[in-house]
């Protein structure tokens, strides 16, 4: 009787499908009598990725799903969940599904579609406002992907995305910063939307520049994510980004008309030109050979152009930030610096890099070539 009544329900719901999707009924009827659960989940997660499938999707997981859901691989289970999901009518209906099939997977041998569905959970809350229940189920997903060996990509990446939004929402810029690298680490980024990654890499450019901890953002730079705000009207955001990596104040003086754009950015605008003042200093003792770092604050002020009497407040900023490690002889306006933030390398910086090996291995040779002159005699005895 029970699988009349299945047979039933499916031959109604292909005679509703559109044309092009009809033949996927036949095979679920064929694949559940035959009990090949593989299989038949297989083919529900590519018959849920048709858009066209929409509409019947809450139906067959509540009339046909559901009376074998415990029989096949529980991540894939999430997977049509999740689809399922996406025809509730309001995130209040979604949050109870959701919670429902949390529950339903939350056994020992599937701790991995549990995280899965708990991290849908905790996106919905976000959206509903419920910071506080949210924060608890990712401190509970972080407990369980900790004593993971190894998990499906697409488990980290749901956690990562959706920790991302809630550091985005309580403005913790530096942690959604690094939290955002780790999700785009574990997509490709040609499966993201067009819209998808210029949202990204926009919030990660504001968070970077905001930020109060970073101060190295080369990774960024060097992410192809960055490069989908080409030809677009936040371009100057990443040419922004390459000014303070520069440190280039000039540049910095050009773009901060476009500031104005962003609310957080406007905001910040004293505390940008810090930044900025910072990078510069750090790029110049970066492009300085380590002998050649004791620097007076003239020198520093007309090579950064920064003004003379920031010069003082901006090097006590380096060193209380870790940036760069010294001292500051006050009297004699003299900061000799001993150690510098290391930095990711653009290809001028590379470039600079080679440069001053090259100079040092001369040096070498030079030194090499002395000592065997003037101790020849040494070397005969």
């Amino acid at each position: 009787m029970e699988q009349e009544k299945i047979s039933d329900f499916l031959q109604s719901q292909r005679d509703a499908a559109p044309d092009d999707l009809q033949h996927y009924f036949l095979t679920f009827e064929d694949y559940q009598e035959r009990k090949l659960w593989h299989e038949l989940t297989d083919i529900l997660v590519r018959y849920y990725n048709e858009p066209g499938s929409a509409p019947q999707r809450i139906p067959i997981y509540n009339n046909f799903i559901k009376s074998f859901a415990d029989k096949i691989n529980q991540l894939k289970l999430v997977k049509v969940g999740l689809s399922t999901a996406s025809q509730c009518k309001d995130d209040n209906e979604r949050l109870n599904f959701l919670t429902t099939l949390t529950s339903r997977v939350d056994k020992p041998g599937s701790q991995d579609a549990y995280v899965f569905a708990l991290t849908s959970v905790a996106s919905v809350r976000l959206r509903l406002d419920q910071t506080s229940g949210a924060r608890k189920d990712l401190d509970k997903c972080e407990g369980i992907l900790d004593t993971f060996d190894s998990v499906e990509t697409v488990v980290h990446a749901s956690f990562y995305r959706v920790s991302a939004d809630y550091y985005q929402s309580q403005h913790e810029f530096a942690a959604f910063y690094r939290t955002t690298l780790l999700y785009l680490a574990c997509v490709e980024i040609e499966d993201l939307s067009q819209e998808d990654g210029q949202r990204l890499a926009y919030d990660l450019a504001i968070a970077a520049l905001v930020s109060d901890t970073i101060y190295n953002f080369g990774e960024l730079l060097l992410h192809p994510i960055l490069d989908s705000l080409r030809s677009t009207e936040h371009a100057w955001l990443r040419d922004l980004l390459f000014a303070f990596n520069r440190g280039d104040l000039q540049a910095y003086n050009i773009l901060q008309s476009n500031l104005q754009a962003n609310k957080l950015l406007q905001s910040h605008q004293q505390f940008l030109y810090q930044k900025i003042s910072l990078s510069a200093l750090i790029q110049l003792v970066f492009s300085r050979a380590p002998q050649d770092r004791a620097m007076t604050f003239a020198t520093i002020s007309e090579e950064t152009k920064v003004q003379l009497d920031e010069i003082e407040h901006l090097i006590m900023k380096a060193l209380s930030l870790g940036l760069l490690r010294g001292s500051i002889d006050q009297v004699a306006e003299v900061a000799r610096i001993t150690w510098v933030q290391p930095k990711v390398l653009d290809r001028p910086g590379i470039e600079g890099m080679r440069g001053r090996l090259r100079e040092w291995s001369g040096g070498v040779e030079r030194l090499g070539t002395w000592i065997e002159g003037v101790g020849k005699d040494v070397w005969a005895a």
